[in-house]
Parts: structure tokens; C-alpha cells; sequence
């Protein structure tokens, strides 16, 4: 008796479609440009993943060093004046004071110049 592959087919081509919810036109009802469209979008997320990694630190170094300008010391300056004091405030939660709460990053600043 011969197999025959039909539910096997199906269920693959259930899964791509599954994955090709929220795409327009043709992927999201063609079985070969979907698995072309799934193969890439997930390509996309494994990079963005790590990108996004290196795209908050940039914003944070930004924000940190805008802050700490203002006080009238460099980014180089204040994260070397932080070490020095052994302030262990990452990059995150410097920014957060930078942007919400500039009282209390003039704190920092102030212990990082001494």
C-alpha cells in the first residue's frame, strides 16, 4: 500500500500560514512566497534581537552624556568619576535620572566630580 503525504503537506502548510498572519498580499495566502516571507521575517528578528541590545545603549549614552553636559562634565568624565567613587549605576538607570528625576542626577554628578 502506497503512503500518501497529504496530511503531512497539510499541516506544514498550516504552519506557515499560521506564521504569515498579519502579512499582506501574497505571502499571507501563498504557501511558497509565505515560507520565503517567514524564513526572512525570522532572519529579522534573530538580528534585531542583539541590535536592540546596542540600540538602547546608544540612547542611554546619549542621554547620560546630555544630562552630565549640562552639568558641565563630559559622558568620559562623569563614568570615570562614578568608577573612581565606586558607583555601581548602570547605564539604564542613569539615563533614567537624566531624563525624570534631574535632581537627583546632579547628585551624581556632584559625587562623581569630587
Amino acid at each position: 500500500m502506497r503512503i500518501k503525504r497529504g496530511v503531512t503537506t497539510r499541516k506544514k502548510h498550516k504552519k506557515i500560514l499560521k506564521q504569515t498572519k498579519g502579512m499582506q498580499h501574497a505571502p499571507r495566502t501563498s504557501i511558497k512566497l509565505g515560507r520565503q516571507a517567514v524564513v526572512r521575517a525570522l532572519q529579522y528578528a534573530y538580528r534585531d534581537r542583539r541590535n536592540r541590545k546596542r540600540d538602547f545603549r546608544r540612547l542611554w549614552i546619549q542621554r547620560i552624556n546630555a544630562g552630565a553636559r549640562s552639568e558641565g562634565v563630559s559622558y568620559s568624565q562623569l563614568m570615570s568619576g562614578l568608577k573612581k567613587a565606586h558607583v555601581e549605576l548602570d547605564r539604564k538607570v542613569l539615563s533614567e535620572l537624566a531624563v525624570n528625576e534631574p535632581e537627583a542626577f546632579k547628585q551624581v554628578v556632584a559625587t562623581a566630580k569630587k
